[in-house]
């Protein structure tokens, strides 16, 4: 016998004995050897050794299948179908701010009132009433009324103090008249403080110029805030 056929001869044998070492280490429809590690036995080519029992039924039932016979198996096994993505859950959906009736209304006090005087004129009622009081019928209630008097800046402050006050006054009464409950309304009075900016006037005028460029420092502001119907 010739050295190539005992190499021959000697690989066979080699590769019967993992067989049978496989088969006494695993049950018997394993269809790939198994070493003492308890993992597929390979060749030098990295591929698996099978055993006896080897089909293609019986390995797509073992373990190694895929690793070892992928293009053999089912698809479905090997590569399942993997669930769809769930969905993102739809962004909360913020609540809409609520609806007011917030409003200003300024009104000019040359107007309202007779100069350095706080009693309304006929036509300041009317301005009131086109102004404010329709307005009101747009809030489902009324929560605070600000009346804010202002003057111009001739006279001492504290003149024009007890001046603003009074005709912030004189615009809550009325607005009270008309169905406003008083107790919503604050008033107060800024006398001279708060000119209008952009107004400059020149001492200098003669007064009554004067007292026509400083008009419209002299103005009465209503704040209304509210929730809208």
């Amino acid at each position: 016998m010739n050295s190539r056929i005992i190499a021959t001869l000697l690989a066979a044998a080699g590769l019967f004995a993992v067989a049978g070492t496989a088969g006494a280490q695993s049950a018997a429809d394993r269809a790939y050897a198994i070493d003492a590690r308890n993992e597929v036995v390979k060749s030098g080519a990295g591929l698996c050794w099978r055993t006896g029992y080897w089909t293609p039924a019986a390995a797509a039932n073992d373990a190694a299948g895929c690793a070892c016979d992928k293009d053999l198996m089912p698809k479905a096994k090997c590569e399942p179908v993997s669930a769809p993505a769930a969905a993102p859950a739809a962004a909360p959906v913020a609540a809409a701010a609520p609806k007011t009736c917030d409003f200003t209304s300024t009104l000019k006090d040359d107007q309202l009132f007779a100069f350095n005087k706080a009693t309304l004129k006929p036509a300041a009622m009317a301005q009131l009433d086109r102004d404010v009081i329709a307005k009101l019928g747009n809030c489902a209630q009324v929560n605070l009324v600000i009346v804010t008097g202002h003057t111009d800046r001739l006279g001492s402050q504290q003149y024009n103090q007890k001046l603003s006050e009074k005709r912030a006054e004189a615009v809550k009464a009325y607005l009270v008249k008309k169905g406003v409950k008083s107790d919503v309304i604050d008033t107060m009075g800024a006398g001279k403080t708060q000119a209008v900016p952009g107004v400059s006037c020149d001492d200098k005028l003669p007064r009554k110029k004067l007292i026509e460029c400083l008009a419209p420092n002299r103005r009465t502001v209503v704040e209304v805030k509210g929730p809208a119907k």
